[in-house]
């Protein structure tokens, strides 16, 4: 170093140098360039660190992303950037469409091609979207269809759900079972058929079909929840400990495996795990519907979280009116009512497609405490789905009137389980279901109902033995002041009309 150096000169002064977001997007280039795929996402993940508001350095690493394979990293920094850094930066729906084709979801894909073609007409990667979308219609054969199909899908299972949450069980499972034999890699049909083998009583073929899920798509987070769900109702202490500690580790990055999680902590009673999950989606700005207000209020309040218990609870009412009365801390908790009481689950029934669950919505109504409100909804005043049978009923539940032997029949033999299950809850539905559905094919054939203990006793057998749950024909029988040999006849013509 000669005498004259600077550095003499500027003796003790010590020059620092700070490397920026810039610095780090620079060598993350440059790696990139040399097809050094893991210096590069490393530079560029620092350069968004340093500046997490430049769209620029966000959409290069979730390029890099792309590169590794890594799809679903790469598709939540675009969506990030479009929902929130900058959204004229249309070259991300090319980037998305080209991810979401890779992943084999061609529906968006398909949109997310032409979202770009629509914004940018004649932009950088106007071709290769061309190209892309006539590939993507090859690998569709017939996109329109393949398009169709996805809709038909989303259509069964959204029924199938309805009919869970109404009690019809046998149903869902006819319905669950047809889309797993088209979508057999269609993981969600799959857990709601354990749902409803479940509420059948079923629990062994629900828990192997679990199982069968958990073998061939290991970490389902829906079949492990569920899988704790049953455990916690069979009480089985020993799984329920080791499935709450195996979820507790799992950190889910979809709303919807989020909201699942929170929403089976707080069905389970582990409280403080549901509200950690429930008011982080809040704060996200997640609007809900009711059943999320109603486990965030359950949580919040068992976590000593009052106040916010409160304002939940007003959202999770304002969308449910018929949870009013079932607040966490009213001691008259929803277990204490039924079906019959819940305003909403009735006129679901009223509105159905399925004459059994129209005439099970018209006894409820006639058992309800909520009878007059009902009576005064849209789904009676202009229900244009009614028989003449079901009009006659409900001439019945409105002024008491006199029924046709048939009807008078049908509605003595549900009054007879009335008087052994209430309130209606999810599972003693499936028995009032069960019989409208034998009432329906009797009242179609013109055949006449003599003995209503007899179909009441038979029922409620067929029923006990569908649910697994052990018992005599000659103790049901009793109960009912029949005998055996009559209650035999019965339930052999019961399962003839099930199958």
């Amino acid at each position: 170093m000669s005498k004259d150096s600077k550095a003499r000169h500027q003796k003790g002064k010590l020059l620092s140098f700070i490397p920026n977001g810039e610095y780090y997007f620079s060598k993350g280039i440059k790696a990139y360039h040399r097809r050094d795929f893991h210096k590069a996402k490393k530079y560029l993940m620092r350069a968004m660190q340093l500046e997490s508001g430049e769209p620029m350095i966000v959409a290069q690493l979730a390029i890099i992303h792309s590169e590794m394979s890594e799809y679903q990293e790469s598709n939540q920094l675009l969506h990030m950037i479009l929902e929130e850094l900058d959204e004229d930066m249309v070259e991300c729906h090319y980037f998305l469409a080209n991810n979401y084709a890779h992943l084999g979801l061609f529906k968006d894909a398909y949109q997310h091609a032409n979202t770009y073609l629509d914004l940018d007409r004649d932009g950088e990667f106007t071709e290769d979207t061309e190209d892309l979308l006539d590939l993507l219609t090859l690998e569709a054969e017939d996109l329109d269809e393949e398009l169709y199909e996805q809709d038909d899908l989303i259509t069964k299972q959204e029924h199938a759900r309805e009919l869970l949450e109404s009690g019809h069980f046998p149903k869902a499972v006819e319905i669950l079972n047809s889309v797993i034999d088209e979508y057999p890699q269609y993981w969600s049909a799959y857990n709601n058929l354990a749902l409803a083998y479940y509420y059948l009583g079923e629990v062994q073929k629900a828990s192997d079909i679990l199982e069968k899920v958990l073998e061939e798509n290991p970490g389902n987070l829906h079949a492990l929840c569920n899988k704790l769900v049953f455990a916690f109702y069979e009480r089985d202490f020993r799984q329920v400990r080791l499935l709450k500690e195996a979820l507790k580790k799992i950190k889910p990055l979809s709303i919807e495996h989020q909201f699942k999680l929170g929403a089976t902590f707080a069905l389970t009673g582990e409280y403080e795990a549901a509200f950690l999950w429930l008011r982080k989606l809040q704060k996200k700005g997640f609007e809900g519907d009711g059943p999320f207000y109603y486990w965030l209020s359950y949580s919040a309040y068992f976590t000593g979280r009052e106040d916010l218990a409160k304002s939940a609870w007003k959202k999770a009412v304002e969308i449910n009116p018929d949870k009013a009365g079932t607040e966490p801390w009213n001691d008259e908790k929803v277990t204490s009512s039924g079906f019959e009481d819940h305003y909403s689950s009735i006129l679901k029934k009223l509105e159905s497609d399925y004459m059994e669950e129209r005439l099970f919505g018209l006894y409820l109504t006639s058992v309800s405490s909520r009878k007059s409100d009902v009576l005064d909804s849209d789904a009676i005043v202009q229900n244009e789905k009614f028989t003449a049978l079901e009009k006659e009923y409900l001439s019945f539940v409105q002024t008491g009137q006199k029924l046709p032997a048939l009807l008078q029949a049908g509605h003595e033999t549900a009054e007879l389980f009335y008087e052994n299950f209430h309130p209606i809850g999810t599972v003693e539905a499936g028995l009032y279901l069960m019989w409208f559905t034998i009432f329906v094919e009797l009242t179609s054939k013109h055949q006449n109902i003599k003995n209503q203990k007899a179909w009441a006793a038979a029922i409620e057998y067929v029923w006990h033995k569908l649910r697994n749950e052990k018992i005599s024909q000659s103790k049901i029988a009793g109960k009912y002041g029949i005998s055996a040999s009559t209650m035999g006849k019965y339930v052999k013509s019961v399962n003839e009309r099930l199958h």
